[in-house]
């Protein structure tokens, strides 16, 4: 259960941190593609069109971590399940292999038996 929930929590981490890279990342992408366009020589269009593909590299970057950590997290999740189902037909082996459930006959005062 711990390992789950540290998945989740990971993963919860990683997906406020890309939500929180947003404002600024828009922001940077604005400057840029500003940048570019206004820009006087091929040498100054070509440094902005880098900035951009750098930025574009870490949000791809950021996408991959949070598809890990995401994926990570329902993995330990179906495993916490699997061991959940395995404990509960271990439970059911043992029980039914020593007969421990003999139902008896019961009367109850006043019913005549």
């Amino acid at each position: 259960m711990q390992n789950s929930v540290g998945g989740f929590e990971d993963a919860l981490k990683l997906q406020a941190r890309v939500v929180g890279n947003i404002p600024s990342d828009s922001s940077a992408m604005t400057q840029l593609v500003s940048a570019s366009q206004s820009s006087t020589g091929a040498l100054q269009a070509a440094q902005a069109g880098n900035q951009l593909l750098a930025l574009q590299s870490r949000q791809l970057s950021d996408i991959q971590a949070e598809l890990a950590a995401n994926g990570r997290a329902a993995e330990l999740e179906r495993a916490r399940q699997a061991a959940n189902e395995a404990g509960a037909e271990a439970q059911y082996q043992h029980f039914a292999q020593y007969d421990a459930y003999v139902p008896e006959a019961v009367s109850f005062p006043g019913s005549g038996d």
